[in-house]
């Protein structure tokens, strides 16, 4: 299975983003499956991309070319694709995908998982969407989310389909258990 995980080109404030990073990237390896990230040598990006690695998993990065060019590509990647816009990486990542991970990080993760999130509510991308909630990052998200519901612009069987977790077990058992929602017409 390919996980695509967003993240960050910066590692925050926290070491124990990278920490809990670092394991996030071992678990994906150990479990026998492979990585998909945005192909960036710093931050967290270059964290998950290493844990794979170390722990002899497959590492598969999309990266823009304008940011190759600046020489912040991973080198040492299975396979780096690189394509010409953001666009173009945003959707090659989306068609490699089978579960998307959004660890902490700052408004290009955000936006990426939200985009992957609405898809999967169109039946364009019918795979799990996983907020790594790590130390309640994303409770603020979370409340959102559930907010959204209260006032009607979520279905509650919509948000069920949404997992904010910081336990590696419960997004296995996620992603293993996941049956797309139902789409419907509008």
């Amino acid at each position: 299975m390919n996980i695509v995980v967003y993240c960050g080109a910066n590692s925050g404030n926290n070491k124990e983003y990278t920490l809990a990073t670092e394991k996030l990237g071992a678990w994906i390896a150990k479990n026998n499956n492979s990585l998909v990230y945005g192909g960036g040598a710093v931050g967290l990006m270059r964290t998950v991309a290493d844990s794979v690695l170390n722990n002899k998993g497959k590492v598969t990065g999309v990266m823009p070319e304008f940011l190759a060019a600046r020489e912040i590509a991973h080198n040492d990647l299975t396979e780096l694709i690189v394509v010409e816009t953001m666009s173009e990486r945003k959707q090659k990542m989306i068609e490699l995908g089978d579960a998307f991970i959004a660890l902490p990080g700052g408004p290009g993760t955000l936006e990426e998982i939200t985009e992957v999130v609405s898809w999967a509510r169109l039946g364009k991308n019918n795979s799990p969407c996983i907020f790594y909630n790590y130390k309640g990052f994303y409770n603020s998200i979370m409340t959102l989310y559930d907010t959204m519901v209260q006032e009607g612009f979520l279905t509650r069987e919509d948000r069920d389909k949404i997992l904010f977790s910081e336990s590696l077990v419960e997004i296995g058992t996620f992603i293993n258990n996941y049956t797309p929602p139902e789409v419907r017409q509008y």
